[in-house]
C-alpha cells in the first residue's frame, strides 16, 4: 500500500528496524482479523467494516493535515482513475473477507486470501507486461494445488464463505497491481488517504441497514474502536518498513501471517486445520515465498 522510495537506507540498523517495523505491522493485521472474527458473533460485519475504515480514514485526515498543502494534493493527484480503482479493489477486500470470517475457520480463510501473490503473477503479464518464467509458473500451480487442498470436497468448508474468499484474493491481487502501477507517480500518503475515503463510502452503503442489536456497550465500543486504530496503525508501520528496506527483502515475511492465523485458528476458536488443509496451507506459504524471494523475481508486497 506504499511507494518504496529511490534509494534506501544502506545501514544494518535502519533495515533491523525496518523489518521489525513490518513484522509488527502483520501482528498488528493477525490480531485484527482474530479479533474481527469475534466481534462477528456478536456485531454484523457491514457495521465492524464501517467503524473500520472510519477510524482508518480519520488517521487519513490527520495525515492530511500534517502536509501543508495536503488538500490541494489530494484534488490535483494524477492518475485519479487508477486511485479509483484501488480504493474499490481494497473495499471489496474489506467486505468480502469480513463477511467469509462469520463462516470460515480464521486459518483456511487466511489461507486462500493469501493466493493473492499467486493470482499477481498469473494477472501481471497482461496488466503491467512483465515476463513470467517456467519457474514461477510451476510456483503458482503449486500454490493453486495448495488451494485445492484446503477446500476440497469433504473439508465441509462453507460455499459462500470461500466464493468471498476467492473474490477477496483476486481484489487484493488488483490492488497490488493497481499499487505498483502508481509505485512513484503518486505519493504514498495520497494513496492512502484517496483508498481509505473510497472504502469509508463503500462500507457505508449497507452499515444502516445492518446495525447491531444490541448496540455495544462502552467496553466493546472501545474494543471496536481501538482495532480501527490497530489496522491503521499496521498500514502505517508498513508504510515506515518499507521507507527503510526493499519491499523485494520484506515479502517473504508476509508469511509470517498465515502462520499467526493458523495458530489463532486452532488456539483461539478450536478450529485447527486437518492434515490436508495444513498441507495445502504449507504448499501456499512456500509457493508465495519462492514468489517472493528476490532471485530475480518480481516482488508482490
Amino acid at each position: 500500500m506504499t511507494t518504496v522510495p529511490a534509494s534506501l537506507p544502506s545501514d544494518s540498523a535502519s533495515r533491523g528496524a525496518g523489518v521489525l517495523l513490518f513484522l509488527a505491522g502483520l501482528v498488528t493485521f493477525a490480531i485484527f482479523d482474530a479479533s474481527s472474527k469475534y466481534l462477528l458473533e456478536t456485531y454484523p460485519a457491514p457495521f465492524l467494516n464501517i467503524m473500520r475504515y472510519g477510524t482508518v480514514a480519520t488517521l487519513g485526515l490527520v495525515m492530511l493535515l500534517r502536509y501543508g498543502d495536503g488538500w490541494t494534493q489530494l484534488r490535483d493527484a494524477p492518475l485519479k482513475g487508477l486511485l479509483t480503482l484501488r480504493g474499490i479493489a481494497l473495499g471489496t477486500v474489506g467486505t468480502c473477507f469480513m463477511t467469509a470470517l462469520i463462516w470460515m475457520p480464521l486459518a483456511e480463510a487466511t489461507a486462500i486470501y493469501f493466493t493473492s501473490p499467486l493470482i499477481v503473477v498469473v494477472l501481471s503479464p497482461w496488466l503491467l507486461q512483465e515476463r513470467v518464467g517456467p519457474a514461477k509458473w510451476l510456483a503458482v500451480l503449486v500454490g493453486f494445488g495448495g488451494m485445492l487442498l484446503v477446500v476440497r470436497p469433504g473439508n465441509d468448508l462453507p460455499l459462500l464463505g470461500t466464493a468471498l474468499m476467492v473474490v477477496s484474493a483476486i481484489s487484493f491481487a488488483v490492488f497490488q497491481l493497481l499499487t505498483r502501477k502508481l509505485a512513484g507517480r503518486v505519493p504514498s500518503h495520497i494513496q492512502y488517504c484517496t483508498t481509505a475515503f473510497i472504502c469509508v463510502i463503500i462500507t457505508g452503503v449497507p452499515a444502516p441497514f445492518f446495525l447491531p442489536d444490541p448496540w455495544p456497550d462502552l467496553l466493546d465500543f472501545l474494543f471496536i474502536f481501538s482495532l480501527g486504530i490497530l489496522n491503521g496503525a499496521g498500514q502505517l508501520l508498513l508504510l515506515a518498513a518499507f521507507q527503510r528496506v526493499a519491499a523485494s527483502t520484506l515479502a517473504p515475511l508476509n508469511y509470517c501471517q498465515l502462520v499467526m492465523a493458523v495458530l489463532f485458528s486452532t488456539f483461539l476458536f478450536n478450529q485447527p486445520p486437518d492434515m490436508l488443509a495444513l498441507t495445502g496451507i504449507v504448499l501456499i506459504a512456500l509457493a508465495g515465498v519462492f514468489l517472493a524471494l528476490p532471485r530475480g523475481n518480481t516482488p508482490t508486497a
